[in-house]
């Protein structure tokens, strides 16, 4: 081959597909936006015009019989597609995909793009495979090479030095499923088994989602919509797939439909409703378990037991649903990786095999994750007694950032009024062997006598700021900390330094934490004050005079705020989640000293007050 010439890698996915090769001495993914995924959905306009990827998209949900989406789960079959008055074959729906990431690999590299690398399922057949290949001539390309999506990630992971690794790479993807066991040393990848299911994947979460969204509507207003309804069909299986994604880094999330039918009357009829993570869980756990099926399959097939696995890789977008990791951590118990982007990894494994084929010498691939685990301090139970610094981590480390996190705590005593938070970095189940990074305190809690749910939010950003955010789910009332430089290492003896002030902390005041407890627990706040008073201040920072006008716009703000929390209880949604966000826009402000962001926000909020309030 001419060392010259340009051949990309192609990831032709169920859901989205991409297109990689070397920029620089990078593999990168192409494209245009920030995305760089392109949805593999095709269809036609009413007037006949050609549309591909985000276009045919948004199409789904006014036409959807003039779209096809999904094609990967039909290739190697016989099935047709009518759109219109044109029929197509799965190859050659497929084709039109790779022909426009072929497009914008010629626009992105300015060269003519001739050759590819496109990769397949390893558990998919040798019509599938052969139906892959014809696509790729059909487009217009020659396919230098198929490539085991397994193998491809593992190559865009690095696996490069000399030690021979047995790597279980999963791969859930839109509307696949594969578990492959592969032997990993130098450059040599060898899949020693695959497993798995061709009709498995993500869309069929957003199945039974859309199903639970379906009878909802249909015992509240006694329609189907699945009869004779093809486009608010459409949007609930859209607004369907939104929500999986977002459970993936939520506790809850609503979904809102508007007009999707009407009564005979003429009136409108819509669809309000809140989904947990712990319902999407319970929906989708024996989809998962199924999968486990194929995982000890394949390791048996392999000749391997769980305790030779050395590391278990996570491919596809689906993987990023917390039930996966959690179980496969569970019942195979290898280290998990996750630090490639899921959607983008095998994309990129792809582009270094095509620019190695091309002749270019290629590096690993680099990327940013958390190197440290992040979670709050709890009330739990060790040993059969109460014990308050459990811990277990909400961002785990290796999570490719930014990210965001959120996980349900409840109060411990009925009528508690507050709470004290208390983030801490590390991995261990007892908060006083971590390090404590930050702590804040949540006071106005609704008294009740039930337990009180309160969701603990993290964002981890590029730049190590960790936002830690607690929220009464039944108000909406918040309080957040920033904690900056939150991935920078500690040394070895700041570790020693803080598991011994923490120590002392706790075994020296036992009796008094005992006594919180049956009050509603003020410990985290105590603690916070003792660490307060022990800190070295000799370099501490000379004290700046108090501004007495910013003092008194934050005792207005404060003022504000509680006025307005009064109000949460009886206002629409939308008007709450505008309030929420805009006592955290404050809040920020106030804590970075920030006067033109703090009257921005406190004139906003002022401004929504009187629209409610004149309601």
């Amino acid at each position: 081959m001419n060392h010259n010439e340009v051949i990309v890698g192609i990831d032709l996915g169920t859901t989205n597909s991409e297109v990689a090769t070397l920029v620089g001495d990078r593999p990168r993914v192409l494209g245009p936006g920030d995305t760089k995924m392109l949805p593999s959905c095709v269809g036609f306009s009413p007037q006949g015009q050609l549309l591909i990827g985000e276009a045919a998209k948004n199409q789904l949900l006014v036409y959807p019989e003039l779209t096809v989406r999904s094609v990967k789960r039909k290739m190697g079959t016989d099935e047709r597609f009518e759109l219109g008055n044109k029929t197509f074959t799965p190859p050659e729906i497929s084709a039109l995909i790779l022909r426009e990431l072929a497009q914008w690999a010629q626009q992105e590299l300015r060269e003519e793009v001739k050759k590819a690398v496109i990769t397949v399922p390893a558990y998919f057949s040798d019509a599938q495979r052969q139906a892959t290949r014809e696509a790729g001539q059909i487009a217009g390309l020659e396919v230098v090479r198929i490539l085991n999506e397994p193998t491809a990630a593992s190559l865009a992971y690095g696996f490069g030095d000399d030690t021979r690794r047995t790597v279980m790479v999963y791969d859930l993807g839109g509307g696949t499923f594969d578990v492959s066991i592969v032997s990993v040393e130098r450059d040599v990848t060898e899949v020693l088994a695959s497993h798995g299911n061709n009709s498995l994947g993500g869309d069929d979460f957003d199945q039974l989602v859309l199903e639970r969204l379906l009878k909802e509507f249909q015992t509240r207003h006694g329609i189907d919509l699945r009869d004779r309804h093809p486009v608010s069909y459409a949007r609930l299986r859209w607004a369907a797939e939104e929500a999986k994604k977002r459970l993936s880094s939520e506790q809850y999330t609503r979904v809102r439909e508007e007009a999707l039918g009407t009564t005979p009357e003429g009136k409108l009829l819509h669809l309000d409703l809140e989904l947990s993570r712990q319902e999407y869980e319970a929906m989708i756990r024996s989809m998962v378990e199924s999968t486990l099926e194929s995982v000890f399959q394949a390791i048996e097939d392999a000749g391997k037991q769980a305790g030779d696995i050395d590391v278990i890789l996570l491919v596809g977008g689906s993987t990023r649903t917390p039930l996966v990791r959690e179980m496969l951590e569970e019942h195979v118990g290898a280290p998990v990786r996750q630090d490639v982007h899921p959607d983008l990894c095998v994309a990129l494994g792809a582009g270094l095999l095509a620019s190695r084929l091309a002749g270019h010498d290629v590096q690993r691939v680099l990327v940013d994750v958390s190197p440290y685990s992040f979670g709050p301090s709890h009330l739990g139970i060790v040993d059969g007694e109460p014990y308050p610094y459990c811990y277990r981590p909400v961002i785990k480390r290796n999570t490719p950032l930014p990210v965001t996190r959120t996980e349900r705590y409840f109060t411990a005593m009925p009528y508690q009024k507050g709470i004290d938070v208390s983030v801490f970095q590390g991995d261990d189940p007892d908060a006083l062997r971590n390090i404590l990074v930050g702590n804040f305190t949540v006071e106005g809690l609704t008294p009740v006598a039930e337990e009180n749910e309160v969701l603990c939010r993290m964002s981890l950003d590029l730049d190590g700021i960790l936002k830690v955010e607690a929220i009464e789910k039944r108000t909406g009332l918040s309080k957040h900390i920033l904690i900056k430089d939150a991935i920078k290492s500690k040394s070895q003896a700041e570790l020693a330094q803080a598991r011994a002030r923490l120590g002392r902390l706790y075994f020296g005041r036992q009796d008094a934490a005992e006594a919180k407890w049956e009050e509603g627990s003020q410990n985290d706040l105590e603690l916070a004050s003792d660490l307060s008073d022990e800190s070295d201040t000799s370099q501490a920072p000379p004290k700046t005079q108090p501004d007495p006008e910013m003092e008194a716009v934050v005792a207005a703000a404060h003022r504000l705020i509680e006025r307005s929390r009064q109000l949460l209880a009886g206002i629409h949604d939308e008007d709450k989640e505008e309030i929420i966000d805009l006592h955290e826009k404050i809040q920020e402000a106030i804590d970075t000293s920030d006067r033109q962001a703090l009257s921005t926000g406190v004139n906003a909020l002022q401004e929504l007050l009187f629209f409610i309030e004149g309601k």
